[in-house]
């Protein structure tokens, strides 16, 4: 049996169900950067994961955005350290961040009105700029 990996205190995923390859890290860095490929890809298909409800996939597919695929994938690089090991630590924790802002539903919106003093205090305001831009455009009278 794989390790679960836990996301909230309720929300877990199979280790199994993420895909880590290695690639070669981009950028500049000497004599090893050509040889080794230390750079971390994950790889873990959202839609097809039988572990996360349904609400958590649509918020984590808006959240990833462009590291989400057409085929409902999220692709996370991690090339920060030089040490395949913490790349593929790196990876596993950004997605596991990403999943766990996801598992946290929106709060509703709750309609409110004005009060009688701020619609007051609004139409006050209105009516001294009003004025004000009244005097501006009065010549004085030349008796």
């Amino acid at each position: 049996m794989a390790d679960r990996i836990a996301i909230t205190g309720s929300i877990s995923i199979d280790s199994d169900e993420l895909e880590i390859s290695y690639v070669r890290s981009p950028g500049p860095g000497g004599q090893n950067v050509n040889k080794v490929a230390s750079a971390a890809q994950l790889r873990f298909d959202l839609f097809a994961s039988p572990s996360l409800p349904e609400p958590l996939k649509t918020r984590a597919a808006v959240l990833a955005g462009s590291k989400l695929t057409n085929d409902g994938a999220i692709v996370i690089s991690a090339s920060r350290f030089r040490a395949q090991p913490m790349n593929r630590d790196d990876a596993i924790a950004r997605l596991l961040a990403l999943l766990a802002e996801a598992a946290v539903p929106p709060k509703p919106r709750r309609a409110t009105r004005p009060t009688l003093a701020s619609k007051r205090r609004r139409l006050d305001s209105k009516s001294k700029r009003s004025t004000t831009k009244k005097l501006r455009g009065s010549r004085p009278d030349g008796d």
